[in-house]
């Protein structure tokens, strides 16, 4: 056996991805999601599965006093409750991912993501950033499905997580261009070729 078999990977990173809603946050995930390498880190939830859902693989589903000792075991980065059920990050899955040499990405919000700071101060916290809050106010108007009421809600909350993230975050990034800020994602956890092109952005990924 030589000696490189008996070499551990490198750690992956853990990068936290967090932004105001409407300000296109899911597709830049997504889009770094594209890159070998990066997996997105699956979430335990106390809500009921959707038939179209699988345990472990959409989420890590368990009842209520299975998330209180999840709570109580310290076996969560951070956790929240929306909508009347409960939502965390498990602390082993993602670990075991980075040891395995892979970049987790989680995608939750500004309270979340220094919850798991925290918890994790090697984590990277990237914030993706609206051109202006008028772009963004134009963003969720042209959804067509968010009452007036709601919009000035989120733009008033989107105000409060810019303040927060620009004197917080490890990066912020401006969601003007889709691809440019996947880009500047994918080079924030991979780093810049010579090129100065990030990796895994070839030509021959762009054709596929």
């Amino acid at each position: 056996m030589s000696a490189s078999s008996n070499t551990s990977p490198k750690p992956g990173k853990l990068i936290v991805v967090s932004g105001p809603s409407g300000v296109g946050k899911s597709s830049v995930v997504d889009g770094v999601l594209a890159h070998p390498g990066a997996v997105f880190s699956v979430s335990a939830t106390t809500r009921e599965a959707r038939p179209c859902e699988f345990d472990g693989e959409d989420y890590f589903f368990v009842d209520e006093a299975g998330f209180d000792e999840l709570i109580t075991d310290g076996r969560l980065l951070e956790w929240a409750e929306y909508g009347g059920h409960r939502y965390g990050t498990p602390r082993d899955s993602v670990l075991d991912h980075l040891a395995a040499g892979e970049h987790v990405v989680l995608d939750i919000e500004n309270h979340g993501a220094h919850q798991v700071k925290k918890a994790y101060p090697d984590a990277v916290l990237v914030f993706i950033l609206p051109p202006s809050l008028e772009e963004l106010q134009r963003r969720l108007r042209s959804r067509g499905d968010t009452s007036e009421e709601s919009i000035l809600r989120r733009l008033s909350v989107a105000a409060e997580q810019i303040d927060d993230a620009t004197a917080t975050f490890d990066h912020v990034v401006v969601n003007d261009d889709l691809e440019t800020a996947i880009s500047q994602v994918v080079s924030i956890l991979w780093g810049p070729t010579p090129t100065g092109d990030p990796v895994g952005a070839s030509g021959d990924d762009t054709e596929e």
